[in-house]
């Protein structure tokens, strides 16, 4: 019997020592510190850049979509029509400047050339004609109003004769840099109008922005929509984001980059992988929904976590619980 009792007390003795042991290694920060938190509420209203009539909507709520996957479309008859006269004009303005650079046509320059040829002649017959006038006028058997006719006439064929000339020289050099210039700066503005037309004609198409679940979905086919007008509420999933608190004690226990467990009610007895991100620099009390008895006054750093979901268990807003690395040898002062 008393061999009994000696056996039960070293029992007692030995699971005390145990006891013991682990309120030491508490108190040494042995045990990994836990912090409260949620899933990070991220959304995104999702509209059309340009106005129109809705054709067609593809998503309804619940669905979950994938980056670029197509929400709707809006008619596109007027779109398409404004991309097809910004192209004709695009085009003319380049046939315009091609014109231009070539220069003038041989034809054209022959005909200068014709032209010439005819003003000399002209000319040189109205200046002959003005000698013989001016040789009857000096033995007076004309009178001074021919004279002066035959000057005015030898006047305007020279004149025709310096405008044919001056013809000739233009079609021969090819058109002024300033016009070119001017044509060039006319064609940039014929493809800037093209470009928003084109892009205007893309937008008709909705698409997602990012992965997500459609929590609303604001207008139905038909309506007519202004450019910005919500037309889906998305939650974005991916990447999963928590934000969690942690107290200044354990500041410095957390690091940017650190790996973490991700600990929910939805997974019982299982944890997913995580990593810390971003650590704010500022200060602020403790949140309502995270805070307790013990805490409710106390001042906390937000901190995001990066969390790995395979099993899309994770929802927006549930309440998580962020578990960092035991301490080692290593990392204890």
């Amino acid at each position: 019997m008393r061999r009994k009792r000696i056996m039960v007390a070293a029992a007692l003795l030995a699971v005390g020592a145990l006891a013991l042991l682990a309120w030491l290694m508490v108190l040494r920060g042995d045990s990994a510190p836990v912090f409260y938190g949620n899933v990070e509420i991220r959304q995104v209203d999702v509209g059309f850049r340009v106005g129109g009539r809705i054709a067609s909507l593809l998503a309804e709520e619940g669905d979950s979509v994938q980056a670029g996957d197509l929400l709707g479309r809006l008619d596109e008859d007027t779109l398409t029509a404004q991309a097809r006269q910004a192209q004709a004009q695009l085009a003319r303005e380049k046939a315009n400047l091609q014109r231009l650079e070539t220069g003038y046509r041989s034809e054209e320059i022959a005909a200068a050339r014709a032209e010439l040829a005819a003003a000399r002649a002209l000319a040189d017959n109205a200046r002959q004609n003005l000698q013989r006038v001016e040789a009857m006028r000096a033995g007076n058997a004309i009178s001074q109003k021919e004279l002066d006719n035959a000057r005015g006439s030898y006047r305007n064929a020279a004149a025709k004769q310096k405008a044919a000339e001056e013809q000739l020289a233009l079609v021969s050099t090819g058109y002024r840099d300033e016009d070119i210039s001017a044509q060039r700066a006319a064609v940039a503005a014929a493809e800037a109008q093209y470009d928003l037309a084109r892009i205007a004609l893309e937008d008709a198409a909705l698409r997602a922005p990012q992965a997500g679940v459609v929590l609303t979905r604001v207008r139905e086919a038909g309506a007519i929509v202004q450019a910005g007008q919500s037309v889906y509420t998305l939650s974005l999933t991916d990447p999963v984001w928590l934000r969690v608190y942690v107290d200044e004690p354990h500041l410095g226990d957390i690091k940017p980059g650190m790996a973490v467990e991700v600990l929910c009610d939805a997974l019982p007895g299982r944890s997913l992988p995580g990593r810390v991100g971003f650590i704010s620099p500022s200060a602020e009390f403790t949140p309502k929904n995270v805070e307790t008895a013990e805490v409710r006054t106390s001042l906390v750093y937000r901190v995001r976590v990066q969390a790995e979901d395979p099993d899309d268990i994770l929802r927006q807003g549930m309440p998580v619980r962020v578990r960092l690395p035991r301490a080692t040898e290593d990392q204890r002062p």
